[in-house]
């Protein structure tokens, strides 16, 4: 991959807007406009848009004791995230959707093809827009996939969030940076306290850069979300992407991703000096 890859995640919560009633086209827009072939998005938002779109037009939402309400909200969802990412894009790049699940990295085989698939959109001027495959994916199914690979292996990719995804992709590809959007503009000491912003974390040596980490993770709580892991999470997943040489962004979504890595607007940067 090109030496300046970037992975990018975008949030659930951080598609919808302040009303909660409807896709904020303001942040698709800005984000879709510096997508190109030198970035992987990871998308979140295709449950929560796909139920938005199912409200808007039979006017109530699915029961939700039904098991297969994700999915269905999901496979609604899909189509309308990425008729939106192609809309803003720059019509110089092709878009390719990429749904992975837990097995694409766990198997050495699927890993591979991945990473080829990922590896020809930057020569081929593509950009790929990568989500967890919930329309097909039983979570059921999953655990006990996911419990029957612990069995023969220790390090097993679960692919809980896509926070996780995109940490994963980031080092299959090899990416410089990976930068995680969200509803906040960074990690807070004391997240009612806006002065409390960790702008930058970093040290001379990884494993440094991990027990800092671990240090700030005692001050993380909440969720944009119900079911989401929050920044606690986040950071878990920063310390993967630190060992293995890639940057990380924690910014949020409102911004325009080039001011971010221009670090023109408030963020938090976690990286070894």
């Amino acid at each position: 991959m090109t030496d300046g890859l970037i992975v990018i995640k975008v949030g659930s919560m951080a598609l919808v807007n302040d009303r909660g009633d409807g896709v904020d086209y303001n942040v698709i827009s800005q984000l879709s406009k510096d997508l190109n072939e030198h970035t992987i998005l990871v998308t979140s938002g295709a449950a929560v848009v796909g139920k938005l779109d199912y409200i808007k037009r039979n006017g109530h939402a699915l029961p939700e004791n039904d098991s297969f309400y994700k999915s269905d909200y999901a496979s609604q969802g899909q189509t309308i995230l990425m008729n939106l990412y192609r809309e803003f894009m720059n019509p110089k790049y092709s878009l390719r959707q990429v749904l992975v699940e837990h097995q694409h990295f766990n198997d050495v085989d699927k890993r591979q093809h991945l990473l080829g698939l990922l590896e020809r959109c930057a020569q081929q001027n593509a950009v790929p827009i990568v989500n967890y495959n919930d329309c097909i994916s039983s979570e059921e199914c999953r655990k006990m996939e996911i419990n029957l690979l612990r069995e023969k292996n220790q390090d097993v990719v679960e692919c809980i969030d896509n926070d996780e995804t995109a940490t994963r992709i980031a080092v299959l590809t090899h990416a410089k940076k990976l930068l995680l959007l969200t509803m906040l503009e960074g990690i807070f000491i004391n997240k009612d306290d806006p002065s409390t912003l960790v702008k930058e974390l970093s040290s001379k040596n990884r494993d440094e850069l991990i027990a800092k980490i671990t240090d700030l993770q005692s001050h993380c709580e909440g969720a944009s979300r119900q079911g989401a892991n929050g920044a606690f999470a986040k950071l878990e997943y920063a310390k993967f992407a630190v060992q293995n040489g890639i940057d990380v962004i924690i910014a949020s979504s409102k911004y325009r991703i080039n001011d971010i890595l221009a670090n023109k607007v408030p963020n938090t940067h976690i990286f070894v000096k």
